[in-house]
């Protein structure tokens, strides 16, 4: 082997003859020919580190190194590397694969990959290396810029692979939720020790397509925090997707003022029916007042009659009066849904058949139209009871006010747009453009004596909670519509919020 290499080294070709070239000729030939042929910078070096021989793809890539030590040739250095790869390959005969940074002959900084590999004699030793290199400097930089920008986007980012484990994120995401490459992302994000329930990531995963959605984290403080997370593949292998990069947004500040617009709204709402409840308190008082003055008559005259049609006048007061109470704390007070998957058709067949006596007394007609395909939706059962109660109990008061014709009243469910929606509708009445503009408003009633005016502002409130809306539709002799949608979205992130927090 040592002879092969003077040979390659010195280009003379030693052997009986020309025309019968030895098998060491041959390797002598395919070695120098190979060695300016492939496309990579080749160059060997002795045990002293000198270099002894070079390809001309070296030379364009790191000049003369005729008569130079490696060291000089790639680091620019005067003396011999602290790390040198060669020492380790010439102790121990195995190749060695390395990422280095040199001098071009520019005397530029370059990056390179380098495997240095033994040339062993017979006795396997190695007197020799055969160092082949090649450029990553465009690489190195295009990476420097990735990890620049990966680092310091806007955003929450993670890689995952198929057991839900972190193996990359960015600095917000650390700043955020800590450092969590190695664990799983359900116990980074959401302090949860065990998968969530609704993750992108496992759909896309599963098919391989981008996924979004809005969920709620906990972040390395303990502060509840809301994010809109979209996920694609990274990467596949046999026709799987082996990693997915989550990218996440804040939305924690939208989520904030969501809040707070709801609260200024029933706030608003609150302070608008103030207004009417001085007057609704002195019609109370009135009538209180006018009951007493009967049964105290009453006692004086020792008239019975008259201290029982007092007592009745004093029974029907008081009633109003706690229920009137008892509303408006009930409104005024906040209160988070307390959220549970419900049966959206069942939940409307409970009130219609809660319903069906009064209604068939009164010679309504109370159906449901449900909507069978639709999905269990997180509901807080009490709300969703509350405000539907109180839209059958108004449109079987409406219909009665109906001077002829059938009286009918429809309470039907419905999904469009992914929004659950409940209705409630009736043949009755209607309501004027000036009563549409009080019925959210104040202690407005159309019942007279019977009603409080806070049915329409509770339900109203309890929507809300639910971050859904409520919608009328009324037209004078014709009837009404209210409508209520739900935002599956927003009910889910409620229901998650509510499993954090327990």
């Amino acid at each position: 082997m040592k002879n092969l290499i003077q040979d390659f080294h010195t280009g003379e070709l030693r052997g009986p003859a020309m025309n019968q070239p030895t098998d060491a000729q041959i390797n002598a030939l395919l070695y120098r020919s190979l060695f300016e042929q492939l496309p990579f910078n080749l160059a060997v070096i002795d045990r002293d580190y000198n270099i002894i021989r070079a390809n001309e793809n070296f030379r364009d890539y790191f000049g003369d190194w005729q008569g130079k030590k490696c060291h000089e040739v790639y680091k620019g250095k005067d003396q011999h590397c602290d790390a040198c790869k060669a020492d380790k390959v010439f102790a121990h005969g195995e190749t060695i694969v390395s990422d280095e940074t040199g001098i071009d002959r520019n005397g530029r900084t370059c990056h390179y990959v380098v495997h240095t590999i033994p040339i062993l004699d017979d006795d396997g030793k190695a007197h020799f290396l055969l160092e082949l290199s090649r450029d990553i400097t465009e690489i190195r930089q295009w990476q420097r810029q990735y990890d620049v920008l990966f680092d310091r986007v806007p955003c929450y980012i993670s890689v995952v692979d198929r057991e839900f484990k972190i193996t990359r994120t960015n600095e917000k995401f650390r700043n955020t939720f800590g450092e969590g490459r190695g664990r799983h992302c359900y116990q980074v994000n959401k302090r949860r020790d065990k998968p969530c329930t609704s993750c992108p990531a496992a759909r896309t995963f599963e098919d391989g397509q981008e996924h979004m959605g809005e969920q709620v984290g906990v972040t390395k403080d303990g502060q509840t925090t809301y994010y809109v997370v979209h996920t694609s593949p990274l990467s596949r292998g046999d026709g799987n997707v082996e990693h997915v990069i989550e990218i996440m947004t804040d939305v924690t500040h939208v989520k904030e003022l969501e809040k707070q617009n709801i609260d200024a709204e029933r706030l608003a709402a609150v302070g608008q029916t103030v207004a009417g409840l001085a007057h609704t308190i002195k019609n109370l008082l009135m009538g209180l007042e006018g009951g007493m003055y009967m049964v105290d008559s009453g006692i004086k005259r020792d008239n019975k009659d008259r201290i029982n049609q007092g007592w009745d006048v004093l029974q029907r007061n008081f009633t109003k009066t706690t229920d009137l109470v008892r509303g408006f704390l009930s409104f005024s007070k906040g209160r988070l849904p307390e959220m549970k998957l419900l049966d959206p058709n069942q939940v409307v067949r409970d009130i219609v058949e809660l319903y069906a006596e009064t209604a068939a007394r009164q010679d309504v007609e109370l159906v449901h139209e449900l909507d069978e395909t639709l999905q269990p939706a997180p509901l807080d059962p009490e709300g969703i009871e509350a405000c539907l109660t109180n839209l059958m109990s108004n449109a079987i008061d409406a219909v009665m006010m109906r001077e002829e014709g059938p009286k009918r009243v429809v309470m039907r469910t419905l999904e469009r747009d992914d929004e659950l929606v409940f209705q409630v509708e009736d043949n009755g009445a209607g309501m004027d453009q000036e009563v549409k503009n009080k019925i959210f408003t104040t202690f407005f009633t159309t019942k007279g004596g019977k009603g409080t005016g806070l049915g329409l502002l509770t339900t109203r409130k309890i929507v809300q909670e639910h971050g859904g809306r409520i919608e009328m539709n009324t037209q004078t002799d014709v009837g009404s519509t209210f409508t209520i949608r739900f935002p599956r979205k927003r009910l889910q992130t409620l229901y998650q919020e509510q499993n954090i927090e327990s």
